[in-house]
């Protein structure tokens, strides 16, 4: 954790001195006035960890308010830097190329005009992106298999991820998301991780949404990250509380022709939770037959696991949230959101996620509930 805060403090540090001096380099008047903007900056710098604390503190009103104002201003600085360096690599093609052929001054080379033109940007799309992240949209994916009976009229699996339930998502969003899922009459529901962000102790009534689905094959889960950044016990009692069963390299059979499995985000290996999972021996523990699904938080597929499932289900990366964002992700976890057909067999199905972390913002990455429909080969 310190080295996290460390890393933090310096990129995101970074940021806002990249901010402050284009500013002050747009309106020179504001220099004899640096204090006020270099104060704004540490403040806001300063913000996510300071509603972490009020939180632990129990202030909640006070939490809420540093997070939506400290993670809006995250939003907002992360899309003006993304501006601003596309504009400085037009400027750069065009340095580079007045060599080969005679080219006009690009307007915003002016600092004033970069700056307003980078700064506008931001605001408004992350004006937009405060409308798209409360616009939840239903995806549909249906597949066919032989390991269901010919005739028979299939199961509805409906998929949640990374709803981040904490200080800035709570019971509108968490309403929002249950009558989603009731409305797709679902046969049950999974939750691939994130599900919790932060102490939650003051969310009167959000497990009892939940547990009101009672979906007919039950409800499972599995551990995401957060929930040990936020703590693995409270996060397991409130999903427990919300009618989910929990599986931690463990498996459950759904019927006469489903098989659940599901393993723990590594976090909780690496902050001795637990030992690592033997992700295969979980699924070779499973009775030949039936269609496995796997439930799993990171986009990742082990070669020792291919062949062993039939659909993977995560989530994680939210298609990068906020774009550019998403083009960061893909460095780390090289798969599309959606539906991914995998080399060894099987599927592997990536959620953009149902709520946000950090900025309350999305921006080319709506969030999602997803139907996914299991159906037998036509006859």
């Amino acid at each position: 954790m310190t080295l996290f805060l460390l890393n933090f403090f310096i990129i995101y540090g970074a940021a806002h001195v990249h901010f402050l001096l284009r500013l002050l380099a747009a309106f020179p008047g504001l220099q004899r006035w640096w204090l006020l903007p270099a104060a704004w900056c540490l403040l806001m710098i300063a913000a996510p960890l300071a509603a972490r604390l009020l939180e632990r503190d129990g202030q909640t009103g006070a939490a809420t308010a540093a997070a939506y104002l400290g993670y809006s201003w995250m939003g907002v600085l992360f899309v003006f830097t993304a501006v601003a360096l596309m504009l400085e690599l037009a400027r750069l093609i065009r340095w580079l190329g007045q060599y080969l052929v005679a080219l006009p001054r690009l307007p915003f080379a002016q600092p004033t005009l970069f700056f307003s033109l980078s700064f506008g940007l931001a605001i408004l799309i992350c004006s937009y992106g405060l409308f798209e992240a409360r616009h939840l949209r239903t995806e549909r994916q249906t597949l066919t298999t032989d390991k269901l009976p010919k005739g028979s009229r299939g199961i509805r699996i409906v998929q949640i991820s990374d709803l981040h339930i904490g200080l800035i998502v709570g019971p509108s969003q968490v309403r929002r998301v249950v009558e989603a899922i009731r409305q797709a009459q679902p046969d049950l529901v999974v939750a691939t991780g994130d599900m919790v962000d932060g102490h939650i102790s003051h969310l009167d009534g959000v497990s009892a949404m939940f547990r009101s689905l009672a979906p007919a094959q039950g409800m499972f889960a599995v551990l995401g990250n957060h929930e040990y950044y936020a703590g693995a016990a409270m996060s397991r009692r409130f999903l427990e509380q919300a009618g989910f069963r929990l599986l931690q390299g463990q498996t459950a059979l759904v019927g006469p022709q489903l098989a659940l499995a599901g393993v723990d985000d590594p976090a909780g290996a690496r902050r001795a939770a637990h030992a690592a999972q033997d992700e295969e021996a979980v699924l070779r523990a499973i009775p030949a037959g039936r269609y496995v699904v796997l439930l799993k938080h990171r986009p990742e597929t082990g070669p020792s696991s291919a062949g062993l499932f039939d659909l993977q289900l995560s989530g994680h990366v939210h298609k990068g949230q906020i774009f550019p964002f998403n083009l960061l992700t893909w460095l780390r976890f090289p798969v599309r959101a959606g539906m991914n057909q995998l080399a060894g067999g099987g599927h592997l199905y990536v959620s953009r996620g149902t709520g946000t972390w950090g900025p309350p913002i999305r921006f080319l990455a709506p969030p999602e509930v997803t139907i996914i429909d299991l159906a037998p080969l036509k006859q």
